[in-house]
């Protein structure tokens, strides 16, 4: 005899209801039980009457059996939360990405426009705020130099002052022998008196040079006083 398909609905029969749950009940304990044997599963099975009877099969130990299943939903449960928070976490940085690389494209478009690039596209607007971004680098460059020189400038100031007292330890701890005062008026002496003999000297000899050697052929009055020479006379 062929069995009809049974639909898939609430028996509304009270007793056909409580016959079908057992006849089912023990179906599914039975298949239950081959399965744990024939294929060694750990199986656990739970039922409740519609009167609240609890009929249950495992095949080691129920409490084992639902604790391995408590900690097995929880890996699920924590690697599913894992999972939603790493895909969650990998939107923002794709979303801080693009931000970023929107932001470094409008650094490198002004870094060009400072160096006087790509400015043909401009307005007069963009060009007066870009000379007044420069004047206030300028201004600002300029003060930042004016910082470099004071503070350079009070560095050699402090060093000049460890050095002076440097120079001054060592000169109390190591002073020098007093030369005598009239060697230097002494040695000025010696130079003015040497340099008197050699003008001396050579005033003698540009007389010694001035003496006649050509031969004159007249009166010895013919010469003039000044010791200039006429022409000579013959007789």
């Amino acid at each position: 005899m062929v069995r009809g398909k049974t639909e898939m609905k609430r028996i509304e029969n009270a007793t056909s209801r409580q016959v079908t749950f057992s006849k089912r009940r023990n179906g599914l304990l039975k298949k239950a039980f081959e399965l744990s044997v024939l294929c060694d599963a750990e199986v656990g099975l739970i039922i409740f009457s519609p009167r609240g009877k609890l009929y249950e099969f495992a095949s080691s130990s129920l409490r084992g059996t639902i604790a391995r299943y408590r900690n097995h939903t929880k890996e699920i449960q924590g690697n599913e939360t894992v999972e939603a928070e790493e895909e969650e976490e990998l939107e923002i940085i794709k979303h801080e990405t693009a931000n970023l690389m929107k932001q470094l494209e409008a650094v490198e478009a002004s870094k060009r426009r400072l160096l006087g690039e790509d400015i043909g596209s401009c307005s007069l607007e963009e060009l007066q705020q870009l000379e007044n971004q420069l004047d206030r680098s300028v201004a600002k460059i300029r003060a930042q130099k004016n910082r470099v020189y004071i503070q350079q400038i009070q560095q050699l100031k402090e060093k000049e002052k460890l050095l002076m007292a440097e120079h001054a330890r060592l000169s109390g701890k190591y002073p020098l022998p007093a030369l005598p005062q009239d060697t230097s008026s002494q040695q000025n002496e010696d130079a003015a008196s040497s340099q008197q003999n050699e003008d001396a000297a050579s005033e003698d000899n540009s007389q010694v040079s001035e003496v006649e050697t050509d031969l004159f052929i007249g009166l010895p009055e013919t010469r003039t006083k000044n010791g200039s020479k006429p022409f000579p006379v013959f007789r």
